[in-house]
């Protein structure tokens, strides 16, 4: 019965962890060439957040690491202090637009509305200890 209620309350699915980094390139060269990553979705500049980003797995998981880098001028920018690498927790939702509307009536902050970048939609909420939230839909169409 539990866990029924917990399934009925699901409304999203754990998708990835993008982590912020110093140094894209010798980043991509620990993960890839010291732990054995893989690159499945390769490194591109990203204008609308001023950022680079690459995604890469092992090859025994289906756990994907986003890297993240982003110019001071951009938003999504922080200074960097060791510690304070997580980015943000990635979460696959049913309708992106939806979701955002039912997370703020709950109170839940909105960091970022929902919009589309480089062909995906995206929108970005915040936890209670802080940590940024990225909604993607499960079909990406855009926002």
């Amino acid at each position: 019965m539990m866990s029924h209620l917990l399934r009925a309350m699901l409304i999203a699915t754990f998708y990835y962890t993008g982590i912020r980094v110093k140094d894209m390139d010798e980043s991509i060269r620990f993960y890839t060439e010291v732990l054995g990553m893989e690159i499945v979705d390769k490194r591109q500049k990203l204008e609308p957040t001023k950022g680079e980003v690459v995604t890469l797995k092992s090859h025994d998981s289906d756990q994907l690491l986003e890297l993240n880098y982003y110019e001071q001028d951009s938003s999504f920018w922080a200074p960097y202090a060791t510690g304070e690498q997580l980015d943000h927790l990635a979460f696959l939702v049913e309708d992106i637009t939806a979701t955002v509307d039912e997370l703020r009536q709950k109170g839940v902050e909105i960091l970022v509305e929902p919009y589309s970048i480089g062909g995906w939609a995206e929108a970005y909420v915040k936890d209670p200890n802080g940590i940024w939230i990225e909604l993607l839909p499960r079909k990406n169409d855009g926002a």
